[in-house]
């Protein structure tokens, strides 16, 4: 995938990573200020998915396409040397090897991991924190309470809290912390399959720039905030792009996740102007869908009407 440069609020920098976790960790890369950098894009079984034998999948093991990862963020402060992530993800060693790469931990190894929702995709990564691998020290782990409920109540995640290679911390719907100088997050609910936790985005602002991360959610219309007012009062947004359209899963499965595809969701906004449009960020592809493995008609057809596909490596200001 190559996404053309079309963002008009904010500007971006392509680090032209061909694989997380391949680049010389000696040599960092990143903004002399705070910045986002995608980590992940996939959907929470990333690409190629375990046992599929289609087509998307093929092209992987075919040598046709690259190997994606799980739906990730992180925010790097250079001036404080301090480092956030967004999810755990199956993938958190590679993404943290990358990180790592671009901006190189200083006196601690995470200065906050920010919980989503309890689904494998955005949480199961603490697992690389526990003594049978990295054996951490009191790593903050931001969660909301019916999530932070979940790991306590929970092993072996609980192992987590016990032997202290993680601090809970408590968030609450539409109260924002302060993590830096002037870098503030926000979590607010967003309606999904809630089964063990309940699911949330974060909003990521300073008095420069703010960001809409929201990786999974349920149709558009069933949300109590009106999606259109959100892409308007913010400058950057990363949004569930799980599915294309609406036949990519056999059976009748697409009702039991009900995410906007993609399509629907060009459909709603497309009645907002290009400088509107070019601040969407698609992201959290599922292995079904065309542009995780670079179907040239469809990532063409998204960036005729002015939206974008997230990447791996992709870097954005926030000042």
């Amino acid at each position: 995938m190559r996404t053309k440069n079309l963002l008009i609020v904010l500007t971006f920098i392509n680090v032209n990573c061909t694989q997380i976790g391949n680049r010389d960790p000696n040599k960092s890369v990143s903004l002399p200020t705070p910045y986002i950098v995608v980590l992940g894009i996939a959907q929470d079984a990333g690409y190629p998915q375990a046992g599929c034998h289609k087509k998307c999948c093929n092209l992987y093991y075919s040598g046709k396409a690259r190997k994606h990862y799980v739906s990730c963020l992180a925010i790097v402060d250079p001036a404080a040397h301090k480092r956030w992530i967004f999810d755990a993800t199956p993938d958190f060693g590679y993404q943290l090897h990358y990180l790592d790469s671009i901006a190189p931990a200083q006196d601690t190894l995470l200065n906050g991991i920010f919980l989503t929702h309890a689904h494998i995709g955005h949480y199961t990564g603490l697992m690389y924190l526990g003594r049978e691998a990295m054996n951490t020290s009191h790593v903050p782990v931001y969660a909301m309470p019916r999530m932070k409920d979940f790991i306590t109540e929970n092993g072996p995640w609980s192992q987590l809290v016990s032997l202290g290679n993680i601090d809970l911390k408590s968030l609450k719907q539409d109260s924002a912390i302060t993590v830096s100088d002037g870098i503030h997050i926000m979590p607010f609910t967003v309606p999904h399959r809630n089964e063990y936790s309940e699911t949330v985005g974060y909003k990521i602002y300073n008095n420069k720039r703010s960001v809409i991360f929201i990786p999974d959610i349920n149709k558009w219309n069933e949300w109590n905030k009106d999606i259109l007012k959100v892409i308007q009062e913010n400058d950057l947004l990363f949004l569930d792009g799980t599915f294309f359209k609406s036949d990519e899963l056999p059976g009748g499965r697409m009702n039991k996740v009900p995410h906007p595809f993609i399509e629907e969701s060009m459909k709603i906004f497309s009645k907002f102007s290009v400088q509107d449009r070019n601040k969407v960020y698609f992201i959290h592809f599922n292995h079904t869908n065309p542009v995780i493995y670079g179907d040239s008609a469809t990532i063409s057809e998204i960036s005729t009407q002015h939206f974008h596909i997230a990447e791996e490596g992709m870097m954005f200001p926030l000042r």
